[in-house]
């Protein structure tokens, strides 16, 4: 079993940054695939970035695309989200992801984290 625990959400103004953490504990992560989704008030939840569990490779969103970055430490059990450039519409519950072990991608998504909130002002 996998407990994701995010942190690192906040109140911010446009064009600001934020990195958000995801701590895993229960397991390791080292051979899974991480991900990141998010979740609009009123919106369905939707896929952000996801990286390999090698940490050799990622795929970015494109509404996202050239502002966000993943990566992950897998010493730390850790993966990160550094999200520069934000803007309003960014605004959202940021949900961390675990996907399959030796899994080639996020989704599908088998453990997820409670979330955090992110706020961007204009």
């Amino acid at each position: 079993q996998v407990q994701l625990i995010e942190s690192g959400g906040g109140l911010v103004q446009a064009g600001g940054s934020l990195r958000l953490s995801c701590t895993a504990s229960g397991s390791s992560i080292s051979r899974r695939p991480m991900g990141w989704f998010r979740q609009a008030a009123g919106k369905e939840r939707e896929f952000v970035t996801f990286i390999s569990w090698s940490g050799g490779s990622t795929y970015i969103g494109d509404s996202v695309k050239g502002r966000f970055t993943i990566s992950r430490d897998n010493v730390k059990n850790t993966v990160y989200l550094q999200m520069n450039s934000l803007k309003p519409e960014d605004t959202a519950v940021y949900y961390c992801a675990a996907g399959g072990e030796l899994s080639l991608r996020v989704p599908p998504v088998h453990y997820w984290g409670q979330g955090t909130q992110v706020t961007v002002s204009s």
